[in-house]
């Protein structure tokens, strides 16, 4: 009996041990996972003041050609490494815009004026960005005709001061609860590890959200562009038409 108890507290262990390889195993193939590099060239990150200090030489160096900065959220808030971030990054050679956290507690004109006023129009900046996501908002979920009319006024205002079309960041909950009530925009979607359904098109793709990249402490968001070089040019030179 004890022999026998022994193989079977041996077998468990094993068993208990093959099972911690396989998860670190996977997990290690979760970090390091990236779509095909030869179809989607050109990766970027996007970041706020969550990362801390960034020594953006080095983020351009390891394969980075864009980055997205937190500079708002809702009527009133501001990231607070948003200036730093921007100077830097640009000054290292990336493409560089900016993005604003969209609430459903204030009212799109506000929050429009927030941003603006957070990250000024730049004729070299790439296309300004809405990030619409259920995580981290305020407990109020409006309706879609409620969301229609704020994301219009938002659009309305961001577009007429930077002469640009907004590009709509949406996470695979948002944009299935309210993919019909979208305005027609480019969008930057999230789909952790997987593609985005080719059911829309998209310009930009969140593909992981801990990556890492030289020159940040900790996990950072990768993307990629849907195009090459040239295609990223002509996106990034794009301008808004009159209404």
């Amino acid at each position: 009996m004890k022999a026998r108890g022994w193989r079977i507290a041996a077998a468990s262990i094993g068993l208990a041990a093959s099972a911690v390889l396989v998860v670190a195993l996977a997990w290690l193939w979760f970090l390091h996972w990236q779509p095909d590099r030869t179809r989607y060239p050109l990766r970027g990150i996007d970041v706020s003041h969550h990362q801390g200090a960034i020594d953006w030489r080095a983020v351009a160096a390891d394969d980075v050609a864009f980055a997205y900065l937190k500079a708002s959220e809702g009527g009133d808030h501001r990231d607070r490494r948003f200036d730093r971030n921007r100077r830097e990054a640009r000054a290292a050679g990336l493409a560089v815009g900016a993005y604003h956290f969209f609430t459903w507690c204030k009212p799109g004109a506000e929050q429009a004026l927030n941003f603006i006023a957070a990250a000024p129009p730049d004729a070299d900046a790439l296309p300004p960005a809405l990030d619409l996501e259920f995580g981290g908002n305020c407990g109020r979920s409006p309706d879609g005709v409620q969301l229609r009319r704020e994301l219009d006024t938002y659009l309305a205002l961001v577009e007429a001061a930077y002469g640009r079309p907004v590009l709509l960041y949406v996470t695979p909950e948002f944009f299935a609860a309210h993919r019909l009530d979208l305005p027609a925009r480019a969008l930057w979607r999230r789909r952790i590890v997987r593609a985005p359904d080719a059911s829309a098109r998209w310009t930009l793709w969140q593909y992981h959200n801990r990556g890492s990249v030289q020159g940040i402490d900790g996990p950072v968001d990768l993307n990629v562009f849907a195009g090459d070089a040239a295609a990223f040019a002509q996106w990034r030179a794009l301008r808004a038409t009159s209404p």
